[in-house]
């Protein structure tokens, strides 16, 4: 697909947006570093994830689809149909989990495709809609269960209560609800030393952090920023990038870093990948993007 080039945002159109960037941002991206359109012609993307030698994986959530970015630059056709699923990541076993809520469900899919659905019911019912989700070093998973009503339901009220997020224990048996006072959860992601959790409330307009306790609970929540945001990811030295209007980056205290535009209505979700980790790969509405990093990302 023919490759278009997009310039990040300059300081003076960041102050004209409402934004400021700090001299931070030539840390993490070099001046004058464009952002690569890599595809199009998708109805919505989602999801991305990289696996352990940097393809990323992504989703086509209205053609019911995943997608990979190989390193060569080849993008193919990993799973179709895939559940209608959303946020994804990879286990320590190579394992793609997804959140596919076309049947509000969690699956598991192994590296040979064989897709184990994981028992996805609170207090006996069906969840809202599994949107994004992030796995601890101990294998188990949290995820964000916002309400959004989907063409594909035969339903139009919401099964759960509230909009929450709930842990599956590392059984992969047990869920329970750690967070319930939020208006509606939705980008989520933690620190590697699996300490720390970051959840979005994107109705709210805030982001969060929370301290992991050892049984999965969640406490200490303290706002770390006054945005939302629809999908995120994490780099190895803290910084935290939230996504919707391009991608805004903020240091590990929460402190505004500056924003990378892109050519889209609505950026969704964000991962690093490549062989070295230095390349963030952007999921924004019809096309997958691409920007190259001084900093690694922790996923």
């Amino acid at each position: 697909m023919k490759l278009n080039k997009f310039l990040i945002i300059l300081p003076l159109a960041c102050i004209a947006m409402g934004f400021i960037q700090n001299k931070s941002f030539d840390v993490i991206i070099t001046p004058g570093t464009k952002v690569e359109k890599l595809a199009d012609g998708f109805l919505f993307t989602e999801g991305p994830v990289a696996d352990a030698k940097g393809n990323v994986y992504f989703t086509d959530q209205p053609n019911d689809r995943i997608m990979i970015w190989e390193l060569s630059g080849k993008l193919t056709t990993f799973m179709k149909p895939s559940g209608r699923s959303n946020g994804m990541a990879f286990d320590k076993e190579g394992n793609l989990w997804t959140c596919a809520d076309e049947k509000n469900e969690l699956w598991c899919i192994a590296p040979d495709k064989k897709v184990t659905i994981i028992p996805s019911k609170y207090l006996g019912k069906n969840l809202n809609g599994p949107n994004d989700l992030w796995i601890d070093p101990d294998g188990g998973v949290y995820f964000t269960d916002p309400y959004y009503k989907r063409s594909w339901w035969d339903h139009n009220t919401m099964p759960q209560d509230l909009q929450a997020v709930y842990y599956l224990k590392p059984d992969h048996k047990t869920i329970i609800r750690v967070i319930d006072d939020l208006i509606q959860p939705n980008g989520i992601v933690g620190t590697p030393d699996g300490k720390t959790i970051f959840i979005a409330d994107i109705a709210g307009n805030k982001t969060w952090s929370y301290t992991i306790g050892k049984d999965g609970t969640l406490a200490n929540k303290k706002l770390f920023c006054e945005l939302g945001s629809d999908g995120m990811t994490i780099d190895v030295q803290g910084n935290l990038y939230l996504t919707g209007k391009g991608v805004s980056i903020y240091d590990k205290n929460g402190i505004f870093i500056g924003n990378i535009s892109i050519p889209e209505s609505w950026t969704a979700n964000v991962c690093f990948g490549g062989n070295d980790m230095k390349n963030l790969f952007i999921t924004a509405s019809t096309g997958l993007y691409k920007i190259r990093t001084n900093i690694k990302g922790a996923y």
